[in-house]
């Protein structure tokens, strides 16, 4: 069954109260990082498995989101609170006419389970056009996780043009590149101030490189 948890906060004890107001009644605020996260041993421990790496980066995104509910703060029935897992929503790329529609695929801790997941919505959707790939609308707990490998960008910075029921974070990959005999990956993390601070963003990229860099913890 599909993770839909949702826990209710109670902003009475919740130690940004005061942050969450100012930076969404007062001041409000968003911000992007860019950085360049070293792939290289995920890289090459997927190939040897003859696996894709986008749903690997796909899976190291959404579990390490998994990890810190800062990214998974929402609005349900006008209560503020935060889902328990959040399921990655990407584009399929289509290269007959250079679209790309919507897929999202079900989170699972377990590595191997999500690479199914994911394998099953390519074979069953990734080639349907249209803004929707997949017939099921994503989930209300499903957050934004993109790739770009046509570009080596050093900043991305996505622009919000409605208002937000959710502060959950954006990803961005962007084209892989040789540093010093590395592979390396950019990488935009764009988040909202009102949940998330600095501090947040730097445990979920030190995080994120921590599994990128040793894949047997969570591959094998």
């Amino acid at each position: 069954m599909l993770n839909t948890k949702f826990n209710k906060i109670n902003l009475n004890e919740w130690n940004r109260s005061q942050y969450f107001y100012y930076f969404t009644k007062m001041l409000p605020t968003g911000y992007s990082i860019t950085v360049n996260i070293d792939i290289t041993n995920t890289y090459n421990m997927i190939k040897q498995d003859n696996k894709k790496f986008f749903p690997a980066y796909l899976y190291i995104s959404s579990r390490v989101i998994s990890e810190y509910k800062e990214f998974r703060i929402a609005y349900l029935d006008n209560k503020l609170g935060y889902y328990e897992v959040l399921h990655p929503s990407y584009s399929a790329f289509h290269k007959d006419d250079g679209t790309i529609s919507t897929i999202w695929t079900e989170y699972n801790p377990n590595f191997e389970i999500f690479y199914s997941n994911y394998m099953d919505d390519q074979n069953k959707y990734a080639n349907n056009h249209g803004i929707m790939a997949k017939p099921e609308m994503p989930p209300k707990n499903s957050c934004i996780i993109g790739m770009l490998p046509w570009i080596k960008f050093s900043s991305y910075t996505p622009v919000p043009y409605s208002p937000i029921n959710s502060f959950f974070p954006v990803l961005q990959a962007g084209k892989f590149f040789e540093k010093d005999g590395r592979k390396m990956m950019p990488l935009s993390i764009t988040v909202h101030h009102a949940v998330a601070d600095g501090y947040h963003v730097g445990m979920f990229l030190e995080r994120f490189q921590d599994y990128t860099s040793y894949p047997e913890k969570w591959m094998k």
